[in-house]
């Protein structure tokens, strides 16, 4: 059902994947000239990540909707699941080739992008579970009938 508590954790999940498109997901400083400058990775600037990053977002909306159907409502998380550890792993390869550039960053730290999917991940297993106790529900229902 929409109001069910998987529906909140979904839509949680859907804006908090929304905020990697606002914040950005690393931040370094370079020392070049003697000057330090300050540059940062962003969704924008890596057409895969952006791709995976407008499917984390879109996903788990479309999931919301899917609750006349449980068993496609959990594969579509389960997708999800998989977009985001993508996700993440896509942005610790990008900051793992960071010290190849020229000039390499003197030194850098995740920022709140970096954080939302990770946070994302745990919604969207609460989501799963309850997804499966409303399966459980149903079914325990069924038998009484």
């Amino acid at each position: 059902m929409i109001q069910r508590k998987q529906s909140i954790f979904l839509l949680l999940a859907a804006l908090l994947n929304a905020g990697v498109f606002y914040f950005d997901l690393y931040r370094t400083h370079t020392i070049i000239n003697g000057a330090d400058t300050l540059g940062q990775l962003r969704v924008s600037d890596h057409y895969p990540s952006l791709l995976v990053a407008l499917v984390i977002t879109i996903v788990p909306l479309v999931t919301i909707f899917m609750y006349g159907n449980r068993k496609r409502q959990m594969a579509m998380s389960f997708a999800t699941i998989i977009a985001l550890l993508s996700f993440i792993s896509l942005l610790l390869a990008r900051v793992g080739n960071l010290g190849k550039t020229v000039p390499p960053p003197s030194s850098g730290s995740y920022w709140i992008g970096a954080v939302l999917p990770v946070i994302s991940l745990v919604l969207v297993l609460l989501a799963i579970f309850g997804i499966r106790k409303d399966e459980k529900l149903v079914k325990s229902m069924d038998r009484l009938r």
